[in-house]
């Protein structure tokens, strides 16, 4: 059976989902056979704010054959371990959600359950304790996970914090040097074919005409050609995540980075803080119907650890994604084609599955219906998986004191969000599903974080008497605290690996540890 092959694959808009886009099709796809060309105007700026990530983004770069330690220089990247909750159970209350397990398993039943049973008889200790993400996070540690995949060291997992305007530069290098076709021009006119309303062409402010058979929208918020052009439905999740508006600012760095991202809540949202080589990221996120713009700017401004090295940067948004990324021969990806918080840093990974579906149901001219759906499906499940962690955080709260935090806590839910966390509650099972973000670990760092503890735990566990217990949970406890001692430091590391050339050349010293062990 022949089919037609498409020849011009034209991405509107750069930034990073335009750059990452532009960097995989050109591994992927033969030059030969394809033209691909990337249309960005200068004059229209880019968010640019996305400066956490997670692990997935190494698989990323990896499979484009960038090294790992060339990329962090060019970023002024720094190692992420986790994510550390500040306020959000309750005021006071913080923890870090690790990427990595907690323990071992033992018999085939998730560690949490062992730990629960020894929770209730008040003998445990944090859960946190058990995870080597966690406890070298906080001691400001960093090594790379071992390669025996027997040993608890090998079970933890890491990210980055890097500047995303020079991940975008970065990939632009890589796109261009393999083929890519970029051109500076302002889109004024978007041509449709008349008898199936496929995008046909995009037009310059020079007159400039760019015809193609797949277009894909990495236009930002605005989704000039899934939105603008092809009325695209968007759906609507702001009733369950409120928060509509960000501010973001870079400051000077006062400290060694942090191993770990910081996300504070606040009366009414968040705030980030992101350290980088060279400085640190900083934001609120907040719900504009609880708190203006000026007290959430003054707020900002006032908790900066140094001096802000730029202008404020409004943001407005609002949660939720398209019906359809995949619309008629346009594909978007990114901003375009949804908006969840960067509570948990999904931001760059929605981008990068996004296109790892698109080359896995790359298209012929025809765009085959099954293809569109299947690719439509798949994304969707991501956003919803997401949606629901996101919520868990805002719901599973304590906090009363103010209006922001009583509609959260006593807001109507989805369906399957209240699902998993009944589920969790009556005997600490996690819903399982094998592809995708926030695995079982994860659920549990934020569950157990915000004090959603559950009522029992799986009847198997009590096959162990309690002094067997003990001495297990007491082991991983002990092999955890010495194997993290001989760590070097996070700084050292980045010095060893990827000093970048707009790094300090000195930092001051870091915080105290926050455990007394490693002072």
């Amino acid at each position: 059976m022949k089919h037609d092959c498409l020849r011009n694959v034209v991405i509107v808009g750069g930034g990073t989902a335009g750059w990452m886009t532009a960097a995989a099709l050109a591994k992927f796809l033969h030059p030969q056979q394809y033209q691909i060309t990337l249309v960005e105007s200068d004059a229209i700026g880019t968010v640019g704010v996305g400066e956490a990530t997670v692990p997935h983004i190494r698989y990323f770069n990896d499979v484009l054959g960038i090294d790992e330690n060339e990329f962090m220089k060019k970023t002024n990247a720094t190692y992420k371990l986790g994510i550390e909750f500040s306020n959000w159970g309750k005021l006071g209350d913080s923890y870090i959600h690790p990427f990595g397990v907690y323990g071992l398993p033992h018999n085939d039943i998730s560690f949490h359950h062992y730990w629960l049973r020894l929770h209730q008889q008040g003998d445990a200790g944090s859960i946190g304790d058990y995870s080597v993400g966690v406890v070298a996070a906080a001691a400001e540690k960093f090594a790379y996970p071992s390669s025996d995949s027997g040993s608890l060291f090998s079970k933890y997992g890491y990210a980055f914090h890097l500047d995303a305007t020079l991940y975008a530069g970065f990939l632009r290098e890589y796109s261009t040097a393999r083929g890519v076709k970029r051109i500076e021009g302002k889109i004024t006119n978007v041509c449709q074919r008349a008898d199936d309303e496929f995008i046909e062409s995009v037009q310059l402010v020079s007159g400039e005409i760019i015809a193609g058979d797949l277009f894909i929208d990495c236009s930002g918020f605005r989704g000039l050609l899934i939105s603008d052009t092809l009325k695209t439905e968007f759906e609507d999740w702001s009733h369950w995540l409120p928060c509509d508006r960000a501010i973001a600012v870079p400051s000077s760095s006062t400290t060694a980075p942090l191993p770990y991202t910081k996300a504070i809540a606040r009366t009414a949202g968040w705030q980030w803080r992101i350290p980088l080589q060279n400085r640190v990221g900083n934001g609120q996120v907040y719900s504009s119907s609880y708190i203006s713009d000026d007290e959430v700017a003054n707020n900002l401004l006032s908790s900066l650890d140094g001096e802000p090295l730029a202008n404020l940067n409004y943001l407005r948004f609002k949660a939720g994604r398209r019906v359809k990324s995949w619309n008629k021969n346009c594909v978007s990806i990114g901003l375009s084609s949804g908006f969840l918080e960067p509570l948990e840093s999904t931001s760059i990974y929605l981008i990068q599955v996004a296109i790892m579906k698109l080359v896995e149901f790359f298209p012929y001219v025809g765009m085959e219906a099954a293809n569109c759906d299947e690719f439509n499906r798949e994304l969707a499940n991501e956003y919803e998986r997401i949606r629901d962690f996101l919520i868990l955080h805002y719901h599973a709260t304590q906090r009363d004191d103010s209006a922001f935090w009583n509609y959260c806590r006593t807001m109507e839910i989805p369906v399957s969000l209240a699902t998993k966390i009944n589920l969790f509650r009556e005997q600490g099972q996690v819903e399982r599903y094998r592809r995708g973000m926030f695995l079982e670990p994860s659920w549990v760092a934020v569950y157990m974080g915000q004090g959603v503890i559950p009522n029992s735990y799986h009847p198997l566990v009590d096959a162990l008497d309690s002094t067997q217990l003990q001495q297990r949970l007491r082991s991983i406890r002990e092999s955890i605290v010495s194997g993290v001692r001989a760590m070097p430091n996070h700084v050292d590391s980045i010095k060893r690996y990827c000093h970048g050339d707009r790094a300090e050349k000195s930092w001051p010293p870091a915080a105290m540890s926050l455990y007394g062990v490693f002072s």
